[in-house]
């Protein structure tokens, strides 16, 4: 269950959600998404960023980290090392997803740092998510109106079986040279998706 959530700067349909689904977590606004979670009603426990995109300093009843501009992390990638650094371990990211088409790609890839430190993270939006899994059993609960696509993050992901969808597999390999993957359904109530190697990455989109 989420204990952190990050608010990034990519766009944000904040009328899609209420102050209840943030409720009880602690919250990490980065640059620009102090504008989001002030939009939400919300307050963060912790802001940081360089905030280039917010165009200012934010003052507020928390603590503030200012970064310069020329750095090596963007402003996701330091929200999530605050969170780790702080003992969380699971996290959503809010208004990663969508906008610029190298932001939302470090997104996705920030997505295998949290892994690489034992922490389980997925981007949301209102209409997507996407979250990234090491080998093993998983199961998904089916969205009516919501797409099931799965990728390679990496070279191949092998022995994949998928049950409860449309399109059901057994002992595949995904490549991260072709999109084997995209727009399956889950038609059960959940679906299983296990495999033996690689990383997987699941994202769902709304139809």
């Amino acid at each position: 269950m989420t204990d952190c959530i990050i608010i990034a700067g990519a766009d944000m349909d904040t009328s899609a959600y209420c102050t209840a689904d943030f409720k009880d977590k602690f919250i990490i606004c980065a640059d620009r998404g102090v504008s989001h979670a002030k939009a939400l009603g919300i307050g963060p426990n912790l802001i940081v960023g360089d905030f280039d995109s917010l165009g200012y300093v934010p003052q507020a009843d928390c603590e503030v980290l200012k970064f310069k501009p020329e750095k090596d992390d963007i402003d996701l990638m330091i929200a999530l090392k605050e969170a780790i650094q702080r003992g969380f371990k699971d996290i959503s990211v809010y208004a990663s997803l969508g906008g610029r088409l190298d932001h939302t790609f470090a997104a996705i890839q920030s997505l295998s740092y949290t892994l690489d430190h034992g922490v389980k993270a997925r981007l949301v939006s209102d209409t997507d998510t996407a979250e990234l899994f090491d080998a093993g059993k998983y199961f998904f609960e089916r969205k009516d109106g919501f797409s099931l696509s799965l990728f390679s993050f990496g070279e191949s992901v092998s022995d994949l079986s998928i049950k409860g969808t449309k399109y059901d597999a057994e002992n595949i390999s995904l490549s991260c040279s072709f999109p084997l993957g995209v727009s399956n359904k889950i038609t059960s109530d959940k679906a299983e998706i296990t495999f033996e190697s690689g990383r997987l990455l699941v994202i769902t989109s709304r139809l």
